[in-house]
């Protein structure tokens, strides 16, 4: 073997893997072969508060947070029914109030519930230059031109170079590695190689169209170097704003592919004039100038049927992409990077089936983006300022049996299992119970409605379940964990959802529950945290919309006045 592990594209995701890997496993010979030369603008800098927890795995954080980007708190929308003309506020941390603590700053205390956004062309290349300074082998200007196959197994690579890179590969060469990882991005070389097909799970047919600008306004400032995204609709697609430096901002355009080609206008032409419509973002660039390098690009969802060969793993977008009105991207390029790395890792040690370990890594990468992807349907579903595109977003709710009701929404939201994200904790996507509650509840127009404060005896219904084990990546290892699944549902008995079964076992009663969360806390020997009555309580509300948990409502007995940190 040339080197153990062969990586294709040194974006975020080829760099996590790499970068991870190394740090478990300091023997191993790992190489990234990526086709252009850092820095390289990007698109796709927005992100959510995942990211950075991962980045401190890496020890990249403090690199990350030398650069100055700016601190992402949460996000400013005009979004929803036509009635709703106002601005809202999603908070990464509570009402956005940043702490004026002085950068660069560790990763500690409400930096960790923060993000960041970047100028991909700065961020990549510290993550590729972390990556050659933990000891991998990185070469630029290297690109895979053939994969070499024997069945679903790659014997080798065929790699052209130039420049510096040509000096120790020579300008044409192969590579043999023991594994491979396609982090190419969306035209994913071993994917076409592999015959691996592609499929689209929803009616989202977008386009983007965006460029960079220079000494535009932000928006609002919070703390220190703190800001929020904006996201505002238009009639007909919405527009990003997301300031990447103190003098720099990315500024796109999402519409529909079909609305662009009956305009009969150019994307400079249709860029324009949804800056002319936005009167927020209009004036946000009144007194800022254009770098002129508009771009544009087919923004489809999509979902590969499989993410593994005998000896390869997709990675990043090469795996799957989500609309970007979720801002998922990196979150899902950073994430399964991290999981194909233990995965690898895991396989090296050669303790665990090998087909279970891959078998969990495509399960639950596959759920999760498919998870981006539902939510992101729901997004334009529900919203009816697209006046032009009102039969589009029509097509998306009925395609998907949606109804805007905000009960039959989070339900459906939530049937693709609330707990793979983080196994063991409430989320779906990148996103917590409470979060999709209130999400559903302002696009519907309705009250949002909680089971644990209408119901007070809850039961659990394991009928037809079986047992297995379900993966989680902890500290460069595939642990194995008891979970229940029940079809495509699965109710990890772990953490968090470990704590809401085995109290579901000793008790029924609302009241005797949230007493009995806590104490079997301290029995599983779980750090002491804040949020912890939450997420339990949002657990179980989970496990309800599941169908693991039969609720009931006895008027003899007492109920929850209210959820833990509801608002």
């Amino acid at each position: 073997m040339d080197c153990d592990v062969a990586i294709i594209g040194g974006g975020p995701a080829g760099a996590t893997v790499a970068t991870l890997l190394k740090k478990y496993d300091p023997t191993l010979n790992v190489v990234i072969l990526e086709r252009e030369t850092f820095p390289r603008d990007h698109v796709g800098e927005s992100m959510l508060p995942v990211i950075p927890r991962i980045l401190h795995e890496m020890g990249v954080w403090d690199k990350i947070e030398a650069a100055d980007f700016p601190i992402k708190v949460g996000a400013t929308y005009r979004w929803g029914q036509v009635t709703d003309v106002d601005l809202w506020y999603f908070h990464f941390i509570p009402d956005g109030k940043l702490l004026p603590e002085p950068r660069p700053a560790k990763f500690a205390g409400q930096r960790t519930q923060t993000a960041f956004q970047v100028d991909r062309a700065v961020y990549d290349k510290i993550l590729l230059d972390h990556s050659r300074e933990v000891g991998c082998t990185v070469y630029e200007n290297a690109k895979v031109v053939k994969v070499v196959r024997d069945g679903d197994r790659i014997e080798h690579l065929v790699v052209q170079a130039s420049g510096e890179s040509a000096t120790s590969l020579g300008s044409e060469s192969t590579l043999k590695a023991q594994y491979y990882v396609d982090a190419s991005g969306g035209s994913s070389i071993v994917r076409t190689t592999m015959d691996v097909p592609v499929h689209s799970p929803t009616s989202l047919r977008n386009i983007a169209i965006w460029d960079y600008w220079q000494n535009a306004e932000w928006a609002e400032s919070v703390g220190v170097g703190g800001t929020f995204v904006q996201v505002m609709s238009i009639g007909w697609g919405w527009l990003w704003f997301i300031p990447l430096s103190a003098t720099r901002t990315s500024l796109g355009l999402i519409t529909s592919a079909e609305y662009y080609k009956n305009s009969g206008k150019t994307t400079e032409q249709l860029y324009q004039q949804a800056i002319e419509e936005e009167p927020r973002i209009r004036a946000l660039v009144q007194n800022a100038t254009r770098e002129n390098q508009l771009q544009a690009t087919k923004d489809w969802s999509y979902i590969a049927d499989r993410l593994y060969g005998e000896n390869w793993f997709l990675a990043g977008d090469a795996c799957g992409f989500a609309d970007p009105i979720l801002a998922a991207g990196m979150s899902l390029a950073h994430m399964g990077a991290r999981r194909v790395a233990f995965s690898i890792l895991e396989l090296l040690r050669g303790e665990v089936a090998p087909n279970w370990i891959k078998d969990q890594y495509q399960r639950i990468h596959r759920k999760n983006i498919g998870n981006h992807i539902r939510f992101a349907d729901y997004w334009y579903s529900a919203n009816a300022k697209f006046t032009d595109l009102k039969e589009y977003c029509s097509q998306i709710a009925k395609d998907a049996g949606l109804t805007l009701d905000a009960d039959a929404a989070f339900q459906w939201l939530g049937t693709g299992g609330f707990a793979d994200e983080i196994s063991g904790v409430p989320f779906a996507g990148s996103y917590r119970i409470a979060t999709i509650k209130q999400f559903t509840g302002r696009f519907s127009g309705q009250e949002t409605k909680w089971s644990i404060l209408d119901n007070n005896i809850f039961e659990l219904d394991t009928e037809g379940s079986h047992e297995e084990t379900l993966a989680v990546y902890e500290n460069g290892k595939v642990v194995l964990v008891p979970c229940l699944v029940k079809g495509e549902k699965v109710l990890p008995i772990y953490l968090v959802y470990g704590i809401v079964y085995k109290s579901l076992l000793r008790e029924k009663e609302i009241q005797c529950l949230v007493e009995r969360f806590m104490y079997q806390a301290r029995l599983d020997k779980m750090p002491p945290s804040p949020e912890l009555a939450q997420f339990c309580t949002e657990a179980l509300e989970a496990l309800v919309a599941g169908g693991w948990v039969r609720a009931s409502y006895d008027p003899k007995l007492p109920g929850l006045n209210e959820y833990p940190g509801q608002e």
